[in-house]
Protein backbone atom coordinates (compact mmCIF):
# COMPACT_ATOMS: atom_id res chain seq x y z
CA UNK A 1 0.00 0.00 0.00
CA UNK A 2 1.15 3.53 -0.72
CA UNK A 3 1.72 5.84 2.25
CA UNK A 4 -0.96 8.26 1.02
CA UNK A 5 -3.49 5.42 0.90
CA UNK A 6 -2.61 4.29 4.43
CA UNK A 7 -2.94 7.82 5.81
CA UNK A 8 -6.22 8.50 3.99
CA UNK A 9 -7.92 5.25 5.03
CA UNK A 10 -6.67 5.55 8.62
CA UNK A 11 -8.01 9.09 8.86
CA UNK A 12 -11.35 8.03 7.35
CA UNK A 13 -11.73 5.11 9.76
CA UNK A 14 -10.71 7.10 12.82
CA UNK A 15 -13.05 9.96 11.95
CA UNK A 16 -16.11 7.97 10.87
CA UNK A 17 -16.16 5.01 13.30
CA UNK A 18 -17.76 7.06 16.08
CA UNK A 19 -19.55 9.73 14.09
CA UNK A 20 -23.09 8.90 12.90
CA UNK A 21 -22.06 8.73 9.23
CA UNK A 22 -20.98 5.06 8.71
CA UNK A 23 -17.34 4.02 8.72
CA UNK A 24 -18.01 0.89 6.63
CA UNK A 25 -19.55 2.97 3.85
CA UNK A 26 -16.60 5.35 3.79
CA UNK A 27 -14.05 2.53 3.80
CA UNK A 28 -15.81 0.98 0.81
CA UNK A 29 -16.34 4.25 -1.07
CA UNK A 30 -12.90 5.79 -0.48
CA UNK A 31 -10.94 3.22 -2.54
CA UNK A 32 -13.57 3.44 -5.30
CA UNK A 33 -13.39 7.23 -5.45
CA UNK A 34 -9.59 7.44 -5.35
CA UNK A 35 -8.90 4.48 -7.60
CA UNK A 36 -7.30 2.31 -4.93
CA UNK A 37 -7.75 -1.42 -4.68
CA UNK A 38 -10.06 -2.44 -1.84
CA UNK A 39 -7.89 -2.66 1.29
CA UNK A 40 -6.86 -6.05 2.61
CA UNK A 41 -8.57 -7.84 5.47
CA UNK A 42 -5.41 -7.44 7.55
CA UNK A 43 -5.48 -3.66 7.10
CA UNK A 44 -9.18 -3.56 8.00
CA UNK A 45 -8.40 -5.45 11.21
CA UNK A 46 -5.60 -3.03 12.06
CA UNK A 47 -7.85 0.02 11.58
CA UNK A 48 -10.58 -1.44 13.77
CA UNK A 49 -8.10 -2.36 16.50
CA UNK A 50 -6.84 1.22 16.43
CA UNK A 51 -10.32 2.66 16.96
CA UNK A 52 -11.06 0.03 19.62
CA UNK A 53 -7.96 1.10 21.53
CA UNK A 54 -9.08 4.74 21.30
CA UNK A 55 -12.55 4.19 22.77
CA UNK A 56 -11.20 1.92 25.51
CA UNK A 57 -8.57 4.49 26.49
CA UNK A 58 -11.09 7.34 26.47
CA UNK A 59 -13.56 5.44 28.68
CA UNK A 60 -10.91 3.66 30.76
CA UNK A 61 -12.26 4.94 34.09
CA UNK A 62 -15.85 4.07 33.21
CA UNK A 63 -14.81 0.62 32.00
CA UNK A 64 -12.84 -0.10 35.16
CA UNK A 65 -15.75 1.03 37.37
CA UNK A 66 -18.23 -1.03 35.34
CA UNK A 67 -16.10 -4.20 35.55
CA UNK A 68 -15.71 -3.87 39.32
CA UNK A 69 -19.43 -3.18 39.75
CA UNK A 70 -20.35 -6.05 37.42
CA UNK A 71 -18.25 -8.52 39.40
CA UNK A 72 -19.79 -7.20 42.60
CA UNK A 73 -23.31 -7.70 41.25
CA UNK A 74 -22.46 -11.28 40.28
CA UNK A 75 -21.13 -11.97 43.76
CA UNK A 76 -24.14 -10.42 45.53
CA UNK A 77 -26.61 -11.61 42.87
CA UNK A 78 -28.23 -8.21 42.64
CA UNK A 79 -27.60 -4.88 40.93
CA UNK A 80 -26.90 -2.16 43.47
CA UNK A 81 -25.01 0.59 41.64
CA UNK A 82 -25.49 2.66 38.46
CA UNK A 83 -22.19 1.32 37.10
CA UNK A 84 -23.33 -2.28 37.53
CA UNK A 85 -26.62 -1.48 35.85
CA UNK A 86 -24.85 0.19 32.92
CA UNK A 87 -22.49 -2.77 32.53
CA UNK A 88 -25.42 -5.18 32.32
CA UNK A 89 -27.16 -2.94 29.80
CA UNK A 90 -24.07 -2.99 27.57
CA UNK A 91 -24.05 -6.79 27.75
CA UNK A 92 -27.76 -7.00 26.95
CA UNK A 93 -27.38 -4.51 24.11
CA UNK A 94 -24.72 -6.74 22.54
CA UNK A 95 -26.88 -9.88 22.39
CA UNK A 96 -28.87 -8.93 19.24
CA UNK A 97 -25.61 -8.45 17.31
CA UNK A 98 -24.59 -12.02 18.14
CA UNK A 99 -28.00 -13.47 17.27
CA UNK A 100 -28.75 -11.37 14.17
CA UNK A 101 -25.74 -9.38 13.00
CA UNK A 102 -23.10 -12.12 12.80
CA UNK A 103 -25.27 -14.57 10.78
CA UNK A 104 -26.12 -11.75 8.35
CA UNK A 105 -22.47 -10.85 7.80
CA UNK A 106 -21.74 -13.71 5.42
CA UNK A 107 -24.84 -12.90 3.36
CA UNK A 108 -24.06 -9.20 3.12
CA UNK A 109 -20.44 -9.86 2.20
CA UNK A 110 -21.81 -10.99 -1.16
CA UNK A 111 -22.85 -7.40 -1.83
CA UNK A 112 -19.21 -6.35 -1.93
CA UNK A 113 -18.74 -8.36 -5.12
CA UNK A 114 -20.95 -5.92 -7.06
CA UNK A 115 -19.67 -2.32 -6.88
CA UNK A 116 -22.84 -0.78 -8.32
CA UNK A 117 -25.16 -2.73 -6.03
CA UNK A 118 -23.17 -1.94 -2.89
CA UNK A 119 -23.09 1.74 -3.86
CA UNK A 120 -26.88 1.81 -4.27
CA UNK A 121 -27.35 0.09 -0.90
CA UNK A 122 -25.02 2.58 0.78
CA UNK A 123 -26.83 5.51 -0.83
CA UNK A 124 -30.22 4.24 0.36
CA UNK A 125 -29.15 3.51 3.93
CA UNK A 126 -27.16 6.73 4.18
CA UNK A 127 -30.18 8.82 3.25
CA UNK A 128 -32.86 6.74 5.00
CA UNK A 129 -31.15 6.32 8.34
CA UNK A 130 -29.92 9.91 8.17
CA UNK A 131 -33.53 11.10 8.05
CA UNK A 132 -34.42 8.74 10.90
CA UNK A 133 -31.62 10.26 12.99
CA UNK A 134 -33.03 13.73 12.31
CA UNK A 135 -36.54 12.65 13.41
CA UNK A 136 -35.14 11.13 16.62
CA UNK A 137 -33.11 14.24 17.37
CA UNK A 138 -36.08 16.56 16.84
CA UNK A 139 -38.70 14.47 18.63
CA UNK A 140 -36.60 12.97 21.42
CA UNK A 141 -37.21 14.32 24.93
CA UNK A 142 -33.46 14.30 25.76
CA UNK A 143 -34.10 14.13 29.51
CA UNK A 144 -32.47 10.79 30.48
CA UNK A 145 -28.88 9.69 31.00
CA UNK A 146 -27.33 6.34 30.09
CA UNK A 147 -27.59 5.01 33.65
CA UNK A 148 -31.38 5.15 33.46
CA UNK A 149 -31.62 2.54 30.71
CA UNK A 150 -33.58 -0.62 31.51
CA UNK A 151 -33.28 -4.07 29.96
CA UNK A 152 -35.99 -3.37 27.37
CA UNK A 153 -34.21 -0.15 26.37
CA UNK A 154 -30.86 -1.92 26.04
CA UNK A 155 -32.29 -4.70 23.90
CA UNK A 156 -34.01 -2.17 21.65
CA UNK A 157 -30.75 -0.27 21.12
CA UNK A 158 -29.09 -3.63 20.48
CA UNK A 159 -31.68 -4.51 17.84
CA UNK A 160 -31.03 -1.19 16.12
CA UNK A 161 -27.29 -1.90 16.30
CA UNK A 162 -27.72 -5.27 14.58
CA UNK A 163 -29.14 -3.43 11.56
CA UNK A 164 -25.80 -1.65 11.20
CA UNK A 165 -24.34 -4.74 9.55
CA UNK A 166 -25.89 -3.26 6.39
CA UNK A 167 -23.27 -0.92 4.84
CA UNK A 168 -24.14 2.76 5.10
CA UNK A 169 -26.33 2.38 8.19
CA UNK A 170 -23.68 3.55 10.70
CA UNK A 171 -23.42 1.61 13.94
CA UNK A 172 -22.92 4.81 15.91
CA UNK A 173 -25.70 6.60 14.05
CA UNK A 174 -28.33 3.90 14.48
CA UNK A 175 -27.60 3.35 18.18
CA UNK A 176 -27.68 7.10 18.83
CA UNK A 177 -30.99 7.22 16.96
CA UNK A 178 -32.42 4.51 19.22
CA UNK A 179 -31.13 6.28 22.33
CA UNK A 180 -32.67 9.57 21.28
CA UNK A 181 -36.02 7.89 20.61
CA UNK A 182 -35.81 6.48 24.17
CA UNK A 183 -35.42 9.99 25.58
CA UNK A 184 -31.67 10.04 26.21
CA UNK A 185 -29.80 13.31 25.91
CA UNK A 186 -27.51 13.59 22.89
CA UNK A 187 -24.46 13.13 25.09
CA UNK A 188 -25.95 10.14 26.92
CA UNK A 189 -27.04 8.48 23.67
CA UNK A 190 -23.54 9.00 22.30
CA UNK A 191 -21.80 7.69 25.42
CA UNK A 192 -23.92 4.52 25.49
CA UNK A 193 -23.29 4.06 21.76
CA UNK A 194 -19.53 4.32 22.30
CA UNK A 195 -19.55 1.91 25.26
CA UNK A 196 -21.67 -0.52 23.23
CA UNK A 197 -19.08 -0.31 20.47
CA UNK A 198 -16.41 -1.97 22.63
CA UNK A 199 -17.78 -5.55 22.74
CA UNK A 200 -19.14 -5.17 19.21
CA UNK A 201 -15.79 -4.16 17.71
CA UNK A 202 -14.07 -6.84 19.80
CA UNK A 203 -16.33 -9.53 18.33
CA UNK A 204 -16.12 -8.19 14.79
CA UNK A 205 -12.36 -7.87 15.08
CA UNK A 206 -12.13 -11.40 16.46
CA UNK A 207 -14.02 -12.77 13.47
CA UNK A 208 -11.82 -10.83 11.07
CA UNK A 209 -8.69 -12.11 12.82
CA UNK A 210 -9.96 -15.70 12.42
CA UNK A 211 -10.50 -15.05 8.71
CA UNK A 212 -7.04 -13.52 8.52
CA UNK A 213 -5.48 -16.52 10.26
CA UNK A 214 -6.98 -18.83 7.62
CA UNK A 215 -5.67 -16.71 4.76
CA UNK A 216 -2.50 -17.99 3.06
CA UNK A 217 -1.50 -14.48 1.97
CA UNK A 218 1.67 -13.00 3.57
CA UNK A 219 1.26 -10.03 5.90
CA UNK A 220 3.20 -6.76 5.55
CA UNK A 221 3.24 -5.45 9.13
CA UNK A 222 4.44 -1.88 8.49
CA UNK A 223 1.16 -0.58 6.98
CA UNK A 224 -0.79 -2.34 9.73
CA UNK A 225 1.08 -0.65 12.57
CA UNK A 226 0.93 2.73 10.85
CA UNK A 227 -2.79 2.38 10.09
CA UNK A 228 -3.64 1.25 13.61
CA UNK A 229 -1.68 4.12 15.16
CA UNK A 230 -3.17 6.81 12.95
CA UNK A 231 -6.75 5.54 13.33
CA UNK A 232 -6.21 5.40 17.11
CA UNK A 233 -5.17 9.07 17.32
CA UNK A 234 -7.91 10.33 15.00
CA UNK A 235 -10.60 8.25 16.72
CA UNK A 236 -9.58 9.45 20.19
CA UNK A 237 -9.75 13.11 19.13
CA UNK A 238 -13.05 12.50 17.35
CA UNK A 239 -14.66 11.01 20.46
CA UNK A 240 -13.39 13.85 22.63
CA UNK A 241 -14.61 16.71 20.45
CA UNK A 242 -17.87 14.99 19.50
CA UNK A 243 -18.89 14.58 23.15
CA UNK A 244 -17.77 18.13 23.94
CA UNK A 245 -19.91 19.77 21.28
CA UNK A 246 -22.82 17.45 20.43
CA UNK A 247 -25.27 19.11 22.83
CA UNK A 248 -24.53 22.47 21.20
CA UNK A 249 -24.49 21.56 17.52
CA UNK A 250 -27.22 18.85 17.48
CA UNK A 251 -27.29 16.00 14.95
CA UNK A 252 -28.29 18.27 12.06
CA UNK A 253 -24.79 18.68 10.51
CA UNK A 254 -24.42 14.90 10.32
CA UNK A 255 -27.91 14.47 8.87
CA UNK A 256 -27.18 17.05 6.16
CA UNK A 257 -23.85 15.38 5.39
CA UNK A 258 -25.55 12.00 5.04
CA UNK A 259 -28.18 13.42 2.69
CA UNK A 260 -25.57 15.12 0.50
CA UNK A 261 -23.39 12.01 0.46
CA UNK A 262 -26.30 9.77 -0.47
CA UNK A 263 -27.37 12.07 -3.31
CA UNK A 264 -23.78 12.28 -4.57
CA UNK A 265 -23.47 8.47 -4.61
CA UNK A 266 -26.74 8.16 -6.55
CA UNK A 267 -25.58 10.77 -9.04
CA UNK A 268 -22.34 8.86 -9.63
CA UNK A 269 -24.00 5.46 -9.93
CA UNK A 270 -27.21 6.17 -11.85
Amino acid sequence: METSEIVLLSFVQGLTEFLPISSSAHLILTPLLFGYQLQSLAFDVALHLGTLGAVMLYFRREIAAMIVALLGSLKKRRIETPDARLAWMVILGTIPVVLIGIPLKSVLDLLRQDDRLIALVIAGTTIGFGLLLWVADVRGRRTRDEHSLGWEDALLVGLFQAVAIIPGTSRSGITMTAGLFLGLSRRAASRFSFLLAIPTILMAGGLEILDLARSPDPVDWTPLWLGAGLSFVVAYLTIHFFLEFIEKISMLPFVLYRLLLGVLILALVL
